[in-house]
């Protein structure tokens, strides 16, 4: 009989990823509602891309400085647990920023003062939440999941974005923020009602580590294949992910738009995500290969929205680097997880969430500048040229391999056989 191909499985079919794959369906379209508020909040407070940059900084930095210590953490801690206090943290500073904003007392450095607490907690849930997935399945259904999340986040970039828009066109920004703060009970209830004993934990917990950090680090250090992913995603993180400065900036400088405008172009981008994300993303090999074409198509579809004369036309090729971008951050992140050992994958997962966020208090304040000095175009030029560079590294770190993999075994077997009596033999 013909053998049978090997039947795709989905994580859906796990109850626990199902309670978490809804709470995440409802709150990150929040998480995005709030994004934009914020970004818009901004502008209207003090019209200046450097204080634009400034803020998505205060937000990341706190990645930065402790995703490491958050990803042990994560190893070492009920990672349920963990979510249901940064969860519900988030959500006590949504609430908080719209109450202000509604009174109208909000200022500028209240803004930035909850944009670093809500970077506090983002700090130890990304990682925490990222490395969870691996509880909730295993084997072959973790990319799919990972992919299934892109999505989400994807989906979350379009609906989101466009829904804010409409929202503080007609009710303002600080309804925004309120209702981000009401979507993170669905997470908070999917948490709660999952069946703990389902859950694929270690028999033996990892202990806390005094070093625990600096042994993450060593371990990425020896490991090609998790230090060139994470290279290249911090390149591109620094430069190329920095759509919170460079798309409001974009819409309301560049081309004049309003709110609604502004967010049809932040859902242009989530578009092309999805559609990558229900097509391609999870079904490409996890590999350098597939994430340095990714930054290549990246790179390109930042350079042709830089160059783009009208909104219509920066919207198509914001889509097109919305693909490329769900491709190569899902593709990497699937990469980093299925190598890692797993008493070290939260430690991996949170390097890379430090590439991927924590970068974000360097390259928002530079990409800022840039567009306040040069404008918007120039500043999606950089993403491109980080794109460029990622790819060069990509390129780089495969030569060696396809070098050694042309390399063929009969030259060693004919040395050996015709090797004089005086000489050694050389054994292949």
């Amino acid at each position: 009989m013909p053998a049978r191909s090997r039947p795709s499985h989905s994580p859906l079919k796990s109850r626990n990823y199902r309670l978490y794959f809804s709470g995440q369906l409802i709150s990150v379209p929040g998480t995005w509602l709030q994004t934009v508020a914020q970004a818009w909040l901004v502008l209207q407070l003090t019209p200046s891309g450097s204080a634009l940059g400034i803020t998505v900084a205060l937000q990341a930095l706190p990645v930065l400085l402790l995703g490491p210590w958050a990803g042990a953490v994560a190893d070492a801690t009920d990672k349920r647990r963990m979510l249901l206090a940064t969860q519900a943290m988030q959500a006590v500073l949504a609430l908080v920023l719209g109450a202000l904003t509604v009174t109208g007392v909000v200022q500028l450095w209240m803004v930035w003062v909850l944009a670093l607490g809500l970077g506090v907690a983002r700090a130890v849930d990304v990682p925490t939440r990222q490395s969870f997935v691996s509880e909730l399945v295993v084997g072959d259904e973790l990319p799919r999941a990972i992919s299934i999340n892109s999505t989400v986040a994807a989906a979350a970039r379009m609906v989101g974005p466009a829904a804010g828009g409409t929202i503080i066109a007609v009710l303002g920004v600080g309804p925004c923020f309120l209702i981000n703060g009401a979507s993170f009970l669905g997470p908070l209830a999917g948490l709660l009602a999952m069946d703990t004993a389902k859950l694929h934990r270690p028999k033996v917990p990892p202990r806390r580590q005094p070093r625990a950090v600096r042994e993450g680090l060593r371990y990425v250090r020896h490991q090609e294949d998790l230090l060139i992913p994470l290279l290249m995603m911090a390149l591109v993180g620094t430069l190329a992910y920095e759509f919170q400065v460079t798309i409001p900036l974009l819409a309301h400088e560049t081309f004049g738009l309003g709110a609604t405008g502004f967010g049809l172009l932040y859902a242009a981008m989530g578009a092309g995500s999805v559609v990558a994300g229900l097509t391609v993303a999870g079904r490409v090999s996890p590999r350098v290969r597939t994430i340095t074409v990714a930054a290549v198509v990246f790179g390109a579809g930042l350079a042709l929205a830089a160059a783009s004369p009208t909104p219509a036309v920066a919207a198509i090729f914001l889509a097109l680097a919305g693909a490329a971008s769900v491709v190569f951050s899902s593709s990497t992140n699937a990469t980093i997880q299925m190598r890692a050992a797993p008493e070290m994958r939260g430690r991996v997962v949170a390097l890379y969430i430090v590439a991927f966020m924590g970068s974000t208090p360097i390259g928002g304040p530079l990409v800022g500048a840039v567009g306040q000095a040069a404008g918007a175009r120039a500043a999606l030029a950089v993403g491109a040229f980080g794109c460029v560079v990622a790819v060069a590294l990509g390129i780089l770190a495969a030569a060696p391999r396809r070098r050694e993999a042309r390399v063929p075994l009969v030259p060693v077997r004919r040395r050996r056989n015709h090797a004089r009596p005086d000489e050694p033999r050389v054994h292949a």
